[in-house]
């Protein structure tokens, strides 16, 4: 099932449909066990680049997807067509494959049935958010970019799911998902700004205020000076702080943490970051995108990651999970970082509190280079500024870094209360932006 702007589409796929059409699998499965997943997603999205809009489209496409299995033999095929004949192939097609795969040594039935917390994933403003309405948000975004003779690119999207998961053991979630985003890079010459924000509400976005900051953090840019590299105390915004702790979440690996390859391993309970740190997951939270179930059927809920600076728990599969004994498993779908103490009220207080720093905006193509220590590597961008006696004197020309969050995050100087975090690294999360003593930067980039 898959529409384009302008052609017409029936409505998003119901609980009561969603049902019917598991139902229907059930019916014509003849596996020990079977698993039937919707994903109906209608997404609308507008992009504009040097001060023009070029995209504003609507594309639609719902996908049933069966997993059957035999024993430890398991098979998926999927279907965008939901009448009964193609349902029928799909299933046929999915225990063929079964039948002639490996067994799986790790191979587990589905998870038990379980009553799934209702959550307000799906905001009314954003699914009836359409083409007019991003482009409005598009247009004042060139709108202000004009103002100042800058260039502007970005995104203005918007988006509605029917997210279900049905197993033939009475396991049954169905979730209409909602979520809108903002994304904004402002030229100036060679100086680039930016800015992001995503959230369940299209009317939260906030994109004049966004647009004002990208466009300061451009003009700031065009002149830069060289600096030399070496260690500096740094000022990390959300962005970047929430780019270096995407990794320590991807790290936190219970299966690698059992073989020894992690760089958490032996250390569960213990001390690994600064005493006032915690993470936790908060699916409920209004500012991040929580959800009811994971995409194999278990439930997400609130849970305590790193408390005080003690790790607590780790990332499991339901194999690892089931293997070490752990029920219910953690998810960590809406992360929130968060330090206990006295907060300043702002990112312009930490700079005002600042003798000399390196602020960052924001760090891009961020890679390991050693997974035992979690030593990273990757580059400043859209606002790297030199801070001096409070203030922002000049920019800087880029930086490569060499460091690893499980030192940086050893000591914090100040921060600010948690705030949004969106980037290509992370999706979104609740981080404090924070000044750090001594962050490496390697290099200096030829842009």
């Amino acid at each position: 099932m898959t529409a384009v702007s302008g052609k017409p589409w029936p409505h998003m796929t119901s609980r009561d449909e969603f049902r019917f059409l598991a139902d229907l699998v059930f019916k014509r499965s003849s596996s020990e066990h079977t698993i039937v997943n919707l994903r109906d997603h209608h997404t609308g999205t507008t992009r504009f680049a040097n001060n023009q809009v070029v995209q504003n489209v609507d594309t639609r496409r719902g996908v049933l997807a069966v997993t059957v299995a035999f024993g430890g033999r398991q098979g998926t095929a999927s279907t965008t067509d939901f009448t009964a004949g193609a349902i029928q192939d799909t299933v046929t097609r999915a225990e063929r494959i079964a039948r002639v795969s490996p067994l799986d040594p790790e191979y587990l039935p589905p998870p038990a049935p379980y009553e799934f917390h209702a959550r307000a994933t799906a905001k009314p403003e954003t699914v009836a958010a359409g083409p007019s309405r991003r482009l409005e948000y598009a247009n004042e975004a060139i709108g202000q970019c004009r103002m100042e003779n800058l260039l502007a690119a970005g995104v203005v999207s918007s988006s509605v799911t029917a997210v279900g998961i049905a197993a033939n053991n009475g396991l049954f979630g169905y979730e209409h998902r909602g979520e809108a985003r903002f994304s904004l890079t402002v030229r100036a010459g060679d100086a680039t700004g930016w800015s992001a924000a995503a959230h369940r509400s299209i009317d939260h976005l906030k994109v004049q205020e966004r647009t004002l900051v990208a466009i300061k953090k451009a003009k700031c840019s065009c002149e830069v000076q060289d600096l030399p590299v070496g260690y500096y105390p740094v000022i990390l915004e959300p962005a970047a702080v929430a780019g270096l702790w995407a990794w320590l979440l991807w790290s936190l690996d219970a299966k690698a943490y059992t073989k020894g390859t992690s760089p958490f391993a032996g250390r569960l309970g213990e001390l690994i970051l600064d005493d006032r740190l915690s993470l936790r997951n908060s699916p409920d939270h209004p500012d991040l995108l929580g959800e009811g179930f994971t995409a194999e059927g278990l439930p997400s809920g609130a849970s305590v990651w790193i408390e005080h600076g003690v790790l607590r728990q780790l990332a499991y599969d339901r194999f690892t999970a089931k293997t070490d004994g752990v029920d219910p498993i953690p998810t960590l779908e809406a992360p929130v970082l968060s330090i206990e103490g006295l907060p300043v009220a702002s990112i312009q207080d930490l700079v005002k509190n600042t003798e000399r720093a390196i602020l960052v905006t924001n760090f891009w193509y961020i890679r390991p280079v050693n997974d035992r220590n979690l030593l990273l590597t990757g580059m400043t961008r859209d606002g790297t500024f030199l801070v001096e006696k409070g203030e922002i004197v000049s920019a800087v020309k880029n930086f490569r870094f060499h460091d690893s969050p499980l030192t940086l995050f050893q000591q914090i100087g100040a921060w600010t209360h948690p705030l949004e975090a969106v980037n290509a690294e992370t999706g979104k999360m609740l981080v404090p932006a924070m000044t750090l003593p001594r962050f490496h930067f390697s290099s200096v980039t030829r842009f």
